[in-house]
C-alpha cells in the first residue's frame, strides 16, 4: 500500500471520528498555525485535528499509530523554539488542543485547580482570582499560551525566583501516550512512593513522550498588595549585589527581580506608544523589583519595606537612582516596559536570541565577559542581555549590523554567533535553554553540546515510550 493511500485512508477515518469542527484539510484554515511565533519556521501538515476531549485524543492517536502518521501537538503556538511547527514534508498531523479549554474543577479550600490542556493562561488567572487565589506563573504571552504548552516546555516567566518553573506547580497530569493509552495521575498525593514520578517525564518533553491533555495545578493565596520598584545601576554586578541585598531585607516578599540594559529600555521607549522612562536620567542598567504581600496587614507594611530596602541600598552605593510605584497603574506601566522588550528588540532588525542560564551567582560575570567578547569578534553587532537575574536566566540577544540581508545573516554569521554563545554557556556550566525549550531551533546544538549520558537516557526513554517515533518527530531529541 502506498503512502498516498495510507494518508487518504487516515484522513477519511479521522474526519469521521472528529467531524467538521474537529478536523480539516483546508490550507487556509491551517495556515495561521503552520508558522511559529517568531516566524523562523514554516511547515506543512497533512491535516489539522482539534479534538474536544481526552477520549477523542486517545482515539485519534490510535488512528495515527495504525497508519503511522506523525503527530505535532500544539497549544497557543506561542513557543520560541519551533517546537510546535511541523516540518515541510506535509505528512504530519497538526494536533491542536485549543478546543479542550474547560476548567474541570477548582478546589479553593485546597488551593488546586484541574484544567484541560487548551485553557489559556490568562483564563486560568481570572478563574483563580474569582476564587480569591492566583496561579503564580505569568509571562508576556499569557493571552495565548495554553496550560498544555506551558507544561510541555516547562515554562518559567517572571516569578520563578519565588515560585519555581511550571514543573514546581504541576501536582498531577493526564496524558495520552503514543499508543493511545491514557495516563491519569491527576489526583495529587503528597506522599506516593510507587516508583518513578511519571509526570516528570512528560513535563518539559515538548510533546515527544506523550500528549498532555489536562493537569492539576497548585494555586497560591491572592496578593493583597504589591509594590514595584525601579532602580538605575552602574553595572550588572551591582544588580546582582542589589538582588542579594533585596533578598536579605525583603525575604519572602521578594517575588520578582528583572534586569535590562539602557539599550533595551531605549528600544522599548521608541517602540511602545506613550511609554515613559521611570527615571529622569539614563543608567547603564536597570532593575525592576516586585514585592508582594498576601495579607492586608503585610500589604500596609510594603511601602515602608520598599523604602527601607532602597535607603540601605543607596547607603552602600548599589544604586544611582530609584523610584517606587505609587499606584497599581504605575506598577503595571513599569511591567509593561519589561514585557515589551522582546517585540521592541525584534523591531530593531535581525538578531539571534539566546535563552540561556548559568549558575545564578555567575550570571553577571558571564554577561560582562560575553558582551565585549562577542562584539569584538563580530564587528558591528550589539549584544544585550535582559531578564530574570534572580534565577540565573538571561535572554542574551546579538543584534545584526545595520544594512545586512536578514536571511543571509541569520544563516551565516547568526548561526556562528549562536554556536559561540552556546559554547561559552556550556563552558560556564550553564544551559543553552533556560525556559523556551529545545524544539527544532536548538536540537542540533543540544546533540553537539549535551552530556552524552543524559542524551543517551533521553533517547532510550523516547524509544521506549514512542517506538514508532510518531510524537513530534524532529524536536528535542
Amino acid at each position: 500500500m502506498s503512502t498516498e493511500i495510507d494518508h487518504n485512508a487516515f484522513v477519511a477515518e479521522a474526519a469521521e471520528l472528529l467531524g467538521a469542527r474537529g478536523f480539516t484539510t483546508d490550507p487556509d484554515l491551517m495556515a495561521p498555525w503552520l508558522t511559529d511565533w517568531r516566524g523562523r519556521f514554516t511547515g506543512r501538515a497533512l491535516a489539522m485535528a482539534s479534538p474536544a476531549s481526552t477520549a477523542e485524543v486517545s482515539d485519534l492517536i490510535k488512528l495515527c499509530a495504525k497508519h503511522r502518521v506523525p503527530i505535532v501537538p500544539q497549544g497557543g503556538n506561542s513557543g520560541m523554539s519551533g517546537g510546535a511547527t511541523p516540518d515541510c514534508e506535509g505528512h504530519a498531523l497538526l494536533l491542536s488542543l485549543r478546543r479542550m479549554n474547560t476548567i474541570r474543577r477548582l478546589d479553593a479550600e485546597n488551593r488546586m485547580v484541574t484544567a484541560d490542556a487548551g485553557v489559556v493562561l490568562q483564563t486560568l488567572h481570572e478563574a483563580a482570582d474569582e476564587a480569591g487565589l492566583r496561579f503564580a506563573l505569568t509571562l508576556g504571552g499569557k493571552g495565548s499560551a495554553t496550560i498544555g504548552g506551558l507544561i510541555s516546555t516547562n515554562a518559567g516567566g517572571t516569578q520563578v525566583l519565588r515560585h519555581g518553573t511550571m514543573r514546581a506547580m504541576v501536582l498531577g497530569l493526564e496524558a495520552v501516550m503514543a499508543d493511545g493509552s491514557v495516563l491519569d495521575t491527576l489526583t495529587p498525593l503528597k506522599k506516593d512512593n510507587r516508583g518513578f514520578d511519571l509526570k516528570q517525564v512528560l513535563i518539559g518533553s515538548e510533546g515527544t513522550m506523550g500528549v498532555i491533555t489536562a493537569a492539576t495545578l497548585r494555586l497560591e493565596p491572592r496578593i493583597a498588595g504589591r509594590t514595584v520598584l525601579w532602580a538605575g545601576l552602574a553595572s550588572l554586578s551591582d544588580a546582582r549585589a542589589l538582588l542579594l541585598h533585596a533578598e536579605s531585607i525583603a525575604g519572602p516578599a521578594l517575588e520578582g527581580f528583572e534586569v535590562m540594559p539602557q539599550h533595551s529600555l531605549a528600544a522599548v521607549l521608541d517602540y511602545l506608544p506613550g511609554a515613559r522612562a521611570p527615571l529622569a536620567e539614563p543608567h547603564p542598567w536597570h532593575a525592576l523589583i516586585e514585592l508582594v504581600a498576601e495579607s492586608d496587614a503585610a500589604a500596609e507594611r510594603l511601602p515602608d519595606l520598599a523604602e527601607t530596602m532602597l535607603a540601605s541600598a543607596f547607603e552602600v552605593g548599589l544604586i544611582a537612582d530609584a523610584t517606587i510605584s505609587t499606584s497599581e497603574a504605575q506598577a503595571e506601566a513599569f511591567w509593561a516596559l519589561r514585557d515589551a522588550i522582546a517585540p521592541a528588540e525584534r523591531a530593531l532588525g535581525p538578531a539571534v536570541q539566546h535563552d540561556i542560564s548559568v549558575p545564578t551567582q555567575l550570571m553577571a560575570q558571564f554577561v560582562e565577559h560575553a558582551v565585549p567578547l562577542l562584539e569584538a569578534a563580530w564587528p558591528g553587532t550589539r549584544a544585550v542581555g535582559f531578564g530574570h537575574l534572580g534565577d540565573g536566566n538571561i535572554h542574551f540577544h546579538v543584534l545584526a549590523p545595520q544594512g545586512v540581508d536578514p536571511a543571509a545573516w541569520q544563516q551565516g554569521d547568526g548561526k556562528a554567533i549562536s554556536a559561540q554563545v552556546h559554547d561559552l554557556v556550556t563552558q560556564w556550566g550553564g544551559s543553552i535553554s533556560a525556559e523556551h525549550g529545545i524544539g527544532q531551533l536548538k536540537r542540533d546544538e543540544l546533540a553537539r553540546l549535551g552530556d552524552p549520558v543524559a542524551l543517551s537516557m533521553l533517547r532510550q526513554i523516547k524509544a521506549a515510550l514512542d517506538p514508532q517515533g510518531l510524537l513530534n518527530p524532529g524536536k528535542l531529541v
